[in-house]
């Protein structure tokens, strides 16, 4: 994959919006352990970046993902992981079915307000015993007369507690478990306030991404328009599992630069650190790991848009964005880790960058499906391990 001029310039305008826009507030809004997700989303809505890859007809630019690619990577500009992670449900997690498969009429009521920022936008799948583990979810609905009634629980919602829309996941039949789910979109909120039924157990505070609001979200008899179906009823786990694509893609590109950021301020600051006689930089051993670190992160580039030229041929990637995802979680793990220990005891400090991205980082291996989820994913398409029965 090839980043053209106007791959280029997107990244540059989006650099440049950081720069003014979110990086001068990163630090208070890591202490507030939220950011103002309306008001940013809404200034990227005015420059066209939230809708990059969606249809035009909404709002949309009409790009093919690798634009998708080329906007993720950029956001590791941003000093930290919340932030570009709530960015990364808006654009490439809640709406990519919508967008899909929606209705004209659903699409232009939730997919045309989250392109142009007026409207928050988060993805209901994880629930309390139901994670990485997507057949297992046991939220329902059931029709009565035209409306869908919601209940269940939704748990680890990134952006929940601002959003007016979520596109949930949930179970619409008794048969098998991957043939009776559907995704639908639940309106979170009328004139500002949640609506009936709907209630925020808690904010969960999480170790990292302090920035990025996560609730654990609570439906009691939502009704919700049978016409916000998104495609066809039952066919939700197929089209969650294409939303995975998009979202694991995205987890991986938006991996890069912030990973490349960590390897290079642990060189600047090696180069200042003095000890026994010479620089912390003069160490074979820090020289030889760094050079290691950044011989990962660019295998993860390679691999990453490898995956990305398949999927704008229109292939299936699953086996590739589950590669992509799989390492770009363990660099997540690693290069902070071995950097911080060069920063010693001012790694160990709370406003340190590279401590931030060590808290942040480790959410890569969880989040969007674990480790050990995306290894089983892998074993059973090389034939190693059985593929579960329907």
């Amino acid at each position: 994959m090839q980043f053209t001029h106007e791959h280029r310039e997107i990244q540059k305008t989006l650099k440049r919006f950081i720069d003014e826009e979110i990086n001068p507030h990163v630090d208070e809004w890591e202490a507030a352990e939220i950011f103002p997700a309306h008001e940013v989303f809404k200034k990227m809505g005015n420059l066209g970046l939230l809708g990059l890859t969606k249809p035009e007809a909404f709002g949309g630019a009409g790009l093919d993902y690798s634009y998708s690619v080329a906007m993720a990577e950029a956001l590791g500009h941003i000093d930290c992981g919340g932030i570009p992670m709530a960015i990364g449900v808006q654009t490439d997690m809640c709406t990519p079915a919508l967008a899909r498969f929606g209705s004209d009429e659903l699409r232009r009521e939730f997919l045309a307000p989250a392109i142009a920022g007026d409207m928050v936008g988060c993805i209901g799948v994880s629930e309390p015993g139901a994670g990485s583990d997507v057949a297992g979810i046991k939220s329902t609905a059931r029709k009565d007369g035209d409306d869908y009634v919601i209940s269940g629980q939704k748990m680890w919602i990134t952006n929940s507690l601002q959003a007016d829309w979520m596109c949930m996941l949930v179970n619409t039949g008794d048969g098998p478990i991957h043939k009776n789910k559907s995704l639908i979109v639940v309106p979170m909120r009328e004139n500002g306030k949640l609506r009936k039924g709907i209630e925020v157990g808690k904010k969960i505070r999480k170790i990292g991404m302090h920035s990025s609001d996560t609730g654990l979200i609570y439906f009691d008899e939502v009704r919700v328009p049978q016409r916000n179906l998104i495609g066809k009823e039952g066919a939700g786990f197929v089209y969650q599992m294409q939303q995975f694509q998009e979202e694991r893609l995205w987890c991986a590109a938006s991996t890069l630069q912030s990973l490349n950021n960590c390897i290079q301020w642990t060189i600047d600051y090696a180069h200042e650190r003095k000890l026994f006689g010479a620089s912390l930089a003069d160490q074979q051993w820090v020289q030889f790991k760094l050079a290691e670190l950044k011989t990962e992160v660019e295998a993860l580039r390679a691999l990453t848009y490898q995956a990305c030229e398949h999927y704008v041929a229109g292939e299936d990637v699953t086996e590739w964005a589950t590669m992509a995802k799989l390492k770009a979680g363990r660099l997540n793990r690693t290069v902070p880790d071995t950097c911080l220990q060069f920063w010693g005891g001012m790694g160990f400090t709370y406003e340190n960058k590279v401590s931030r991205m060590y808290r942040d980082g480790r959410l890569a291996s969880i989040g969007g499906g674990a480790d050990e989820v995306m290894m089983g994913i892998l074993s059973k398409i090389m034939g190693i391990a059985k593929k579960p029965s329907a």
